[in-house]
């Protein structure tokens, strides 16, 4: 009966963090999808344009938001210690570092957009677009430092059902505002792809504002308050550098990776692109329906290495594992079903909507191992501080199996874009074996 009432629990406070992750992040890859149909009324270009550009600004959301996993990391190890006053600094350092990006990031889009996105293409009517873009959303870096670190706090405090209100709430301002500014409602003048960058940023902004009153009211309910400091000590900080450092490389020449790609299937041609970028909402919305999973290993694992109760981290880790890999076969399936009807909503050329249903049948095929890199290699194995590890499992599969099968298979093979995709994912396939190995020989576990 005792072990029935754990596994209760375990399940319970697995669906508690899990469920509303997985619901914003659908939430928010839906409501993109709007975005991608009102956008496509006005032509591949814009299409191609806004996907590039939103490719750029994802290098900045995934290191930011691998501050946010060292964050989680620290953060659900001391509150496995019971040591609120790290908690509080933990949270401290990372956001100052997020902040500090996010400046950065946006300096270099307000400066050189132009320089920026002449590396993704060489067609001057979808640079000049994709430029005019990412100069607009640069705004929104810094609120989404904001919001990202604070939504891991609430979720580390199990109360991770806030930032999905924050995110509803700012999904409906963006879409509203998109059709308002886009196609000019109530008066506005239609202001195309730079009114929906504008509604970026203001749904940004909103999103940011919801969470931070959230954040402050948890912490009062909570019967303390937060408070502010960057005093690690110099032991401190080695010890967030040896975490940090490996996490930002790692995530950076991810996403540099998956810019190298972008820029491969922006080459191959405008119809190409558009259809790729098409395809974009829907693989957001099914790797977030299981990025819940992620996030509830990372916490929860986290805290059981805090606690140092090995055996039980290791146990729950692998019963993680099952329910993505459960998950990812059932949404594939679902995917393949659906695909047609999805790509058919779309007001562009039957070749461009041809294509991108090929490459979801392709994505299909692959998600099952996206999925489980993800829980096993950026929830399960972090978790327990060895980010050293995933480094090199990311680095060489990125960069000496994805980065040149994609050119391979593009440009040597001359494929169509379906199979550089599925090729170039093969990738996937390498890191998830290295990254079981790590498992189960248990190397990663260790408390802070």
């Amino acid at each position: 009966m005792g072990a029935d009432r754990t596994n209760r629990s375990f399940i319970k406070t697995v669906l508690g963090i899990s469920v509303p992750v997985a619901l914003q992040c659908m939430l928010q890859s839906s409501f993109s999808i709007i975005d991608q149909i009102m956008i496509g009324q006005l032509g591949s270009v814009s299409i191609a344009a806004v996907g590039l550009a939103g490719k750029f600004s994802s290098i900045y959301q995934v290191v930011v938001s691998a501050i946010a996993v060292v964050a989680g990391i620290m953060i659900a190890q001391y509150m496995g210690k019971q040591e609120k006053e790290q908690v509080d600094k933990s949270l401290s350092v990372n956001l100052a570092a997020a902040l500090l990006l996010a400046l950065a990031f946006t300096a270099a889009c307000l400066a050189v957009p132009e320089t920026i996105m002449r590396a993704y293409t060489e067609d001057a009517a979808m640079s000049a677009v994709a430029a005019s873009y990412l100069r607009l959303i640069a705004f929104t870096f810094l609120p989404m430092a904001g919001a990202i670190l604070l939504s891991t706090m609430l979720r580390c405090m199990e109360r991770a059902a806030l930032p999905l209100y924050a995110s509803f709430a700012a999904a409906i301002v963006n879409t509203g505002l998109n059709y308002i500014l886009i196609f000019g409602r109530l008066g506005f003048a239609p202001m195309g792809v730079e009114g929906a960058a504008i509604a970026t940023v203001m749904a940004q902004l909103a999103n940011f504002l919801l969470i931070l009153m959230s954040f402050f009211i948890s912490y009062r309910k909570g019967g303390g308050s937060f408070h502010f400091s960057l005093r690690l000590g110099a032991s401190g900080y080695r010890q967030y550098l040896w975490m940090l450092l490996p996490i930002l490389v790692t995530e950076f020449m991810w996403s540099l990776g998956e810019n190298v790609y972008a820029s491969i299937y922006g080459h191959m041609g405008t119809i190409a692109c558009a259809a790729m970028t098409l395809t974009n909402p829907i693989q957001g919305l099914m790797i977030g329906a299981l990025s819940g999973l992620s996030q509830a290993a990372g916490i929860l694992i986290g805290k059981s290495l805090g606690r140092k109760d090995y055996d039980e981290a290791y146990a729950n880790s692998k019963r993680l594992i099952w329910y993505g890999l459960c998950g990812a076969i059932l949404l594939s399936v679902l995917l393949m079903a659906t695909k047609s009807f999805y790509v058919n909503i779309y007001a562009v050329e039957d070749i461009t909507r041809s294509i991108a249903s090929d490459i979801l049948l392709a994505f299909a095929l692959v998600a099952p191992i996206k999925v489980l890199n993800m829980i096993l290699g950026g929830g399960i194995v972090r978790s327990g501080g060895r980010t050293k590890l995933i480094m090199w499992i990311d680095l060489m599969g990125t960069w000496i199996f994805g980065v040149p099968l994609g050119y391979l298979a593009a440009f040597v093979l001359n494929l169509p874009i379906p199979y550089v995709y599925f090729i170039l994912s093969l990738e996937e396939a390498v890191r998830l074996l290295v990254t079981v190995v790590v498992f189960r020989k248990r190397i990663w576990m260790q408390s802070l």
